[in-house]
C-alpha cells in the first residue's frame, strides 16, 4: 500500500515537472516572438540566465494560478456572473505581471496588453499538457475530473451500483430537424446511438445500449416554460402561453422572468403534491425550474431568491472557471462566437436573404453566451454530477434554440450549432466511462421550431396594431417591433441581476380600458385589464363590435378562442366560422389545418383560470410548415402549427417503451410520468413529499 502511495506521489511530481518544463519553453518562445515581453535585462544576459528567469517565471505563474485564481473566482461570485467572463483576460494577465514581479531572478517585464496574451497562451498550454498526461493514467484522469464534483461539497455516502439517469434537453430541436441532422452526418454521436449498437465503443459495465427515437406532442403552449415545468414538476396547468396577463393579480407573467418562474414552480408543486423529478439526489443545470434538485446551477427559478450556500445558483460558475485554462478557453470562444455571428448576419444581409430579422445590438453577445458560456458551464457541471454519482440529472442546452430564432431552424448557422451539441453528447458519454456508477443517457427536446417570416414583416403592422384598429383606437403610423423573448436573453439578464422586462411590458401594467396584447411566438393573447373576469364573446362584441371579425378575417390569423355564454367556448375563423369546443371532433373548422391533437390542446387551454379574453393563433401553411410569428423571430414556437409542436425523445432500448405501440406521447406531463417510471426501473428513489408542500397543502 505504501509503495502504491509513493508511486502515485512520484507520478504526480513527474507530471508537474513536465508541465513546468513545457511552460518554461512556452515562455521563452513568447519572449522571442513578442517585442513587449522580455526575460533579460536591457544590457543582455546569457542563455542560462534567461532560461533560469523563464523557469522561475513559469513556476511562479503556475503557483499563482493554482492558489490565487480560485480565490479570485470565489470572490467574483459576489458580482454578476456574466462579468466574470469579461474579466478573465485582465485577471490572468495580472497574475502574470505579479509572477514577473516576484521572480527571484529580478528579470522579466511585459506591457499590460502583452501580459494578457502571454498569460492566455501559457494557461492553455499548461492545461493541455496536464490533461494529456493525466489521460494516460485512468485513475489520475478520474481524480482530475472528480474535483469538479467534490469541490466545496460535504462527503457523500457510497455511490449506489444501480444506473443513474441523465437527461439532456436540446432546447428547440424538433423531431424532424434531429432526423435530418443525423441523415446529413451532422450528429455522428446521435447517429451511433440510433444504430443497432454495432461498433459502439464500450462504456462502464459493457457496451452501451442503442437508443430509440420517438416524437411527442406539446400542448398549445409549445414553449420551454410550459414543457419544462411539465417535464420536471409534472404539471402544465394554467400556463396558457410564454407570457400572459393575470387579472386577479394585475401582473404580466413571463416564464423566463425569475419571479414568475418561482411562482409557477410553487403552483406546480402545490398542484402535484411532490417536489419534482429531481427531488432525491438530483441535479438541475441550466433550467428554468429546479425540479426539486438539491444541486442547482444556472437555474432561473432560484435567481430571484436570497442567495445562501444551499441555493447559490452561480456556484457552477466557480466550479468551471476556477481553472484559468477553462476561463481563457471559454473567453476566447466567446469572442470568436461574437465575430462569427457578426460575419453570418452581415453575409445574410448582403445576400438579401428572406425572411430575416435584425441581429444587431446586444444579440451577438447574447448568442455567444448561449452557445459558449452557458454550454461550457452546464456541460462541466453535468460532468461533475456524473462523477459524483448523482441519481438523476437534468440539463438544458439552449444554444440551438437561440440561433434558430434569428437564423432559421434549418439554416447553416443552426446546423453548425447542432454539430457542437453532438460533441457535447460525445463528451458526456466519455465521462460516463469514468463515473462510479453506470448511466442511462436520455436526450430530449421541449419543443420544435416552425419557420416563417414575422407578422409585422408581411403585413406592416403588429398584432397590437391590429387589435387597436379593431377597437377603434389610434394606431401608430410606424409599427413597433415586438422583440424576441428567447430563454438565453433571460439567462443573461439573470446573470447580470437585471430585471426581465419584455417588449416594453411593465411588471404590473396600469389598469385601463385599452387592451393588453402579448405575444408568444405565433400565439397572441388579448386581455382587457379593466374587466375583472374573462370576457365572453357577447361582452366583447358589445364593447368592440368590429374587433373579433377584424381579427378572425385577417389573412395572417388562423383562428381565435373566446369564451361564450351559449357554448362555454368557441373557435372563430374567417368568413364567420364559429365552432363550439364541444363540436370540434365533428367539425374542426379552422383547426383542420393544424393537425391531430389541436382540438384537445385548445379545449385544455380553455379550462385554465388565466386564459386570455382572446387567444389568437397565427395562420399556418401545412404545405411548408410555416407560421407567422408575432415576435421578431423567423424560427418561432409558442402556438400551434408545424414542427414547433413536435419535439423528440431519444431513449435507451433497455428502458421500457414510453408508450404502447400505436399510442401517442402527448404532453409534457406524460413525458414526466415516463421519466418517473424509468427512474423506478433503474431502482431509483421514490419522489418524496417535501415539508414545504405538506405545509402549503394543510394551509
Amino acid at each position: 500500500m505504501r509503495g502504491v502511495r509513493w508511486r502515485r506521489i512520484a507520478s504526480q511530481v513527474g507530471r508537474s515537472v513536465v508541465v513546468w518544463a513545457v511552460s518554461t519553453v512556452t515562455m521563452l518562445a513568447l519572449a522571442g516572438l513578442l517585442p513587449d515581453f522580455r526575460l533579460q535585462s536591457a544590457d543582455g544576459d546569457s542563455a542560462t540566465r534567461i532560461a533560469v528567469t523563464a523557469a522561475c517565471g513559469a513556476g511562479a505563474f503556475g503557483i499563482l494560478s493554482a492558489v490565487v485564481w480560485p480565490l479570485l473566482v470565489r470572490l467574483l461570485l459576489l458580482v454578476p456572473a456574466f462579468v466574470l467572463g469579461l474579466l478573465v483576460f485582465f485577471l490572468n494577465g495580472s497574475l502574470l505581471l505579479l509572477a514577473l514581479r516576484v521572480n527571484p531572478s529580478g528579470r522579466g517585464e511585459a506591457a499590460p496588453e502583452t501580459a494578457v496574451i502571454v498569460a492566455a497562451v501559457m494557461s492553455a498550454v499548461a492545461s493541455a499538457t496536464g490533461a494529456a498526461l493525466a489521460v494516460r493514467d485512468d485513475e489520475t484522469y478520474r481524480r482530475r475530473l472528480h474535483r469538479l464534483a467534490t469541490r466545496g461539497r460535504r462527503a457523500r455516502p457510497p455511490c449506489p451500483t444501480a444506473p443513474g439517469l441523465l437527461c439532456v434537453q436540446l432546447d428547440g430541436v424538433g423531431h424532424d430537424v434531429l432526423t435530418d441532422a443525423v441523415g446529413k452526418g451532422l450528429m455522428p454521436t446521435v447517429a451511433r446511438w440510433m444504430s443497432t449498437g454495432d461498433g459502439a465503443r464500450p462504456a462502464a459495465g459493457g457496451a452501451p445500449p442503442s437508443h430509440r427515437l420517438t416524437p411527442w406532442r406539446t400542448d398549445w403552449s409549445s414553449q420551454t416554460g410550459a414543457s419544462q415545468l411539465g417535464i420536471l414538476h409534472g404539471s402544465t396547468f394554467d400556463v396558457p402561453a410564454f407570457r400572459w396577463y393575470e387579472k386577479d393579480r394585475g401582473e404580466v407573467m413571463v416564464c423566463n422572468r425569475p419571479t414568475s418562474a418561482v411562482e409557477l414552480q410553487r403552483r406546480a408543486v402545490l398542484r402535484t403534491g411532490d417536489g419534482g423529478l429531481l427531488s432525491v439526489d438530483g441535479a438541475s443545470r441550466g433550467n428554468l425550474f429546479s425540479g426539486g434538485a438539491g444541486e442547482q446551477a444556472l437555474v432561473l427559478s432560484i435567481a430571484a431568491r436570497r442567495r445562501t450556500r444551499a441555493n447559490r445558483s452561480r456556484a457552477g460558475y466557480f466550479a468551471y472557471f476556477c481553472d484559468p485554462a477553462n476561463a481563457v478557453r471559454t473567453a476566447l470562444s466567446f469572442v470568436a462566437e461574437v465575430a462569427r455571428e457578426i460575419g453570418q448576419s452581415t453575409r445574410a444581409r448582403l445576400k438579401g436573404q428572406r425572411p430575416r430579422v435584425g441581429r444587431g445590438g446586444l444579440y451577438p453577445l447574447i448568442r455567444a453566451f448561449a452557445t459558449v458560456v452557458e454550454r461550457d458551464v452546464v456541460v462541466a457541471a453535468v460532468m461533475g454530477d456524473m462523477l459524483a454519482g448523482r441519481t438523476a440529472v437534468y440539463a438544458d442546452l439552449v444554444a440551438y434554440d437561440e440561433v434558430a430564432h434569428h437564423s432559421g431552424p434549418r439554416s447553416r448557422d443552426a446546423e453548425k450549432v447542432l454539430r457542437r451539441l453532438d460533441r457535447c453528447l460525445a463528451l458526456l458519454e466519455g465521462v460516463a466511462e469514468q463515473a462510479p456508477r453506470p448511466y442511462r443517457i436520455v436526450v430530449l427536446s421541449d419543443h420544435g421550431q416552425s419557420p416563417g417570416e414575422t407578422f409585422r414583416a408581411r403585413y406592416g403592422l403588429t398584432l397590437g396594431d391590429l387589435v387597436r384598429a379593431g377597437c377603434g383606437l389610434h394606431v401608430p403610423r410606424r409599427a413597433e417591433r415586438t422583440r424576441s423573448g428567447a430563454e438565453a436573453r433571460a439567462a443573461v439578464r439573470a446573470a447580470l441581476r437585471r430585471p426581465v422586462e419584455e417588449n416594453g411590458e411593465h411588471h404590473r401594467p396600469a389598469r385601463g380600458s385599452e387592451p393588453i396584447v402579448l405575444a408568444s411566438g405565433n400565439l397572441g393573447l388579448v386581455s382587457f385589464p379593466d374587466v375583472p373576469h374573462r370576457m365572453t364573446k357577447e361582452e366583447i362584441d358589445a364593447r368592440h363590435p368590429a374587433l373579433l371579425s377584424t381579427l378572425a378575417n385577417h389573412p395572417g390569423i388562423g383562428f381565435l378562442l373566446v369564451r361564450s355564454e351559449a357554448h362555454g367556448g368557441v373557435v372563430l375563423g374567417a368568413y364567420g366560422a364559429e365552432i363550439p369546443l364541444a363540436g370540434l371532433d365533428d367539425d374542426s373548422g379552422p383547426l383542420a389545418r393544424f393537425g391531430p391533437g389541436a382540438a384537445d390542446a385548445v379545449r385544455r387551454t380553455h379550462s385554465f383560470p388565466h386564459t386570455a379574453d382572446i387567444m389568437v393563433n397565427s395562420a399556418h401553411d401545412p404545405a411548408d410548415g410555416e407560421v407567422l410569428a408575432f415576435e421578431e423571430q423567423i424560427g418561432s414556437h409558442g402556438g400551434l402549427g408545424g414542427a414547433q409542436s413536435r419535439p423528440f425523445l431519444l431513449w435507451p432500448r433497455d428502458l421500457s417503451a414510453p408508450v404502447e405501440d400505436g399510442a401517442e406521447l402527448a404532453g409534457a406531463e406524460h413525458v414526466h410520468r415516463v421519466l418517473r417510471r424509468w427512474l423506478g426501473e433503474l431502482d431509483g428513489p421514490r419522489i418524496p413529499l417535501t415539508t414545504d408542500v405538506e405545509e402549503e397543502r394543510v394551509a
